[in-house]
């Protein structure tokens, strides 16, 4: 199955990854400022290839529901993904290629995605978003506070793989 959403008021669209979004997606992970905050840095071609796909693996699943953001027939401008847990509940991550940053993409590629997986989606019943950065990703906080994630509580380190303080936003 192939969802393709579209980002309202915008040129912008929310599909799923493809194989030709590997240099897009190469190119996206060396970004230092990227790198700093996500959990997974992607370096060679067949690190690449494996999240690729993992991404068609969740969605055969129902597990992680991965979209690139686009606009027009361009390469890839970031990512957004529900990654299904327990209970009705998904994990929303995001992540904007440095070219695109600044200029609203990621909030409103967070808004379609999140209405999309509480209301529209039928693939597996949700009830609750969690949207979680490092207390130091200013920006991630914007984005979730502008999409409607409540701050719900402060999350503790959990080095290595998360060695600074996080922050748990909800949205019902």
């Amino acid at each position: 199955m192939t969802v393709v959403l579209s980002v309202p008021d915008t040129a912008l669209t929310l599909r799923p990854w493809r194989s030709d979004d590997l240099p897009a997606l190469l190119a996206a992970h060396r970004d230092p400022l990227l790198r700093r905050w996500l959990a997974t840095s992607l370096t060679t071609e067949a690190e690449g290839r494996r999240w690729l796909d993992a991404q068609d693996d969740g969605w055969a699943g129902a597990t992680r529901l991965s979209f690139a953001v686009v606009a027009d027939d361009h390469p890839p401008l970031g990512h957004v993904v529900v990654k299904v847990g327990p209970g009705g509940t998904a994990e929303v991550g995001y992540w904007t290629a440095a070219p695109a940053r600044g200029r609203g993409i990621a909030a409103r590629a967070v808004e379609t995605l999140s209405r999309w997986a509480l209301s529209v989606q039928d693939l597996v019943a949700l009830t609750r978003l969690e949207l979680l950065h490092a207390a130091g990703n200013h920006p991630s906080c914007r984005v979730a506070v502008k999409c409607g994630y409540a701050l719900h509580d402060l999350l503790p380190a959990l080095p290595p793989e998360f060695p600074n303080e996080g922050h748990r936003h909800v949205r019902r």
